[in-house]
């Protein structure tokens, strides 16, 4: 008589053994502050980017797809699948399951190369990659404000640098470095690359520096492009092209927004004597393009959390196809478990849904509704201040708090505003007093997804 036990350890021996081909591998090239008008593909005509055009060529790009408004709250919906008024934002709690946790049990590699941005940029060990499901990291735990990057190696710090020009070089030959050496040749890998350009300080290195018609930020978008296109050339060279999911999107929309370059120039706010950082060096910019968007990072308008967002799955993922189906990050875990074979985490409300149709061309629907945040700077950041649902888009009163952000500066009538997105993509038509039952309606609905997070 068979032992049970030895038949079900076969089993699953069988399913981690499973070939590449059954299972895709997983890149996400998530780079920081890059806004929707960024890329040649979404209609830049100064910046030059033709490895991301090609990449469109070479699968599906999308026009209605959205993060978060802001960086850490971005990367916690990315790995969570949670929207950040449960999965915290910065202070993504050690409770959180992120995809590299559920892709672990399935078989899976799992790399973190970049920047983390979700343990309040400090090494605590309990919520830094490793203890979050990633086999490798490498990279800095924040952002780069202050003009100065500290990495680190797993859970080791492993030096730091004040050369921003180097940055996007670095993490894309740690990044070919983990594929040639670090992964193991017959299982699959999620390899998460979380760029810091083009947050400031931006700079680019001298190949780039002072060569795009774009200026300064075009030199960093351009740089970025041709790393990007080094890393899909080399997984190309070792037969890994055609069964590697690419995703590469932005964590929010464009640094782009005149008041912050005032405060940081000392020309309005008080400067901050204590940090020899505040004034920023020569050259450093605030911008970037939301193309047709309203509003840049931080807001509540279209600007802030719609960016570009190309997949490519030869074979699988159409190619040369543009698609307005409404998606997002929140998306990437139930649609990565579902393409891997992992299982959801079971006791918490997962906010994304399975888009594995909607990337293989099967359906042209993806999400019915979207919920917006704005960051603000007092009271919760994570409130919900908008919906959209289909074409509508409703923004709620009272998006204005009594100290706003130092870098939103649009909040319009900071009354009920309603938008049809497909009629009027740049937000410049209220039609609140037009449409009053669908304002009720898309309210009510909002309200009740407020109430079911207060009541968790």
């Amino acid at each position: 008589m068979k032992n049970p036990y030895l038949q079900f350890l076969i089993a699953v021996m069988a399913i981690l053994s499973c070939s590449a081909a059954d299972r895709p591998n997983i890149l996400i090239i998530f780079t920081d502050d890059q806004g929707y008008g960024d890329v040649g593909c979404y209609g830049n005509e100064l910046i030059k980017t033709p490895r991301l055009d090609q990449l469109a060529r070479e699968g599906t790009r999308f026009t209605d797809f959205y993060a978060q408004p802001v960086c850490g709250p971005s990367r916690s919906a990315l790995l969570t699948g949670r929207y950040p008024i449960r999965s915290k934002g910065w202070n993504m709690p050690t409770d959180e399951i992120t995809i590299a946790e559920l892709l672990k049990p399935a078989g899976y590699q799992t790399a973190c190369i970049g920047k983390w941005d979700v343990s309040n940029r400090k090494a605590i060990l309990d919520r830094m990659p490793n203890a979050q499901g990633f086999d490798y990291y490498f990279g800095p735990l924040g952002a780069n404000d202050g003009g100065t990057v500290k990495f680190h190696q797993n859970n080791e710090p492993a030096g730091q640098t004040t050369n921003m020009g180097s940055l996007t070089r670095l993490y894309t030959n740690k990044a070919i470095d983990y594929l040639d050496n670090k992964r193991i040749s017959d299982q699959p890998f999620l390899l998460y690359l979380a760029h810091t350009m083009m947050h400031t300080n931006i700079d680019a290195s001298p190949k780039f520096k002072g060569t795009s018609e774009g200026g300064l930020y075009g030199d960093v978008v351009e740089e970025f492009d041709f790393e990007t296109g080094r890393l899909l050339d080399r997984i190309d060279e070792l037969g890994l092209g055609e069964n590697t999911l690419v995703i590469f999107t932005s964590d929010n929309g464009p640094w782009s927004q005149p008041r912050y370059t005032l405060v940081k120039q000392g020309r309005i706010g008080r400067p901050n004597s204590s940090n020899p950082n505040w004034f920023m060096p020569d050259g450093t910019v605030f911008w970037g393009d939301p193309g047709p968007l309203r509003g840049a990072k931080g807001s509540a308008y279209e600007g802030g959390s719609r960016v570009p967002c190309v997949v490519r799955w030869p074979g699988k993922v159409p190619a040369g196809k543009t698609s307005s189906a409404l998606w997002a990050t929140i998306d990437f875990l139930p649609t990565i478990a579902s393409l891997a074979g992992a299982d959801l985490p079971s006791g918490r409300a997962i906010d994304g849904q399975d888009q594995s149709d909607l990337l293989f061309g099967k359906t042209d629907r993806g999400r019915e509704t979207f919920i917006y945040d704005q960051t603000r700077q007092v009271d919760s950041p994570y409130l919900g201040i908008g919906i959209r649902k289909g074409n509508w888009k409703l923004l709620l009163p009272g998006r204005e708090p009594s100290k706003p952000h130092r870098y939103v500066m649009d909040y319009g009538t900071n009354n009920y505003e309603l938008y049809d997105l497909k009629a009027d993509i740049g937000e410049r038509w209220n039609l609140a007093h037009d449409y009053p039952e669908v304002v009720k309606a898309l309210e009510n609905e909002l309200n009740q997804f407020k109430a079911a997070i207060e009541i968790e």
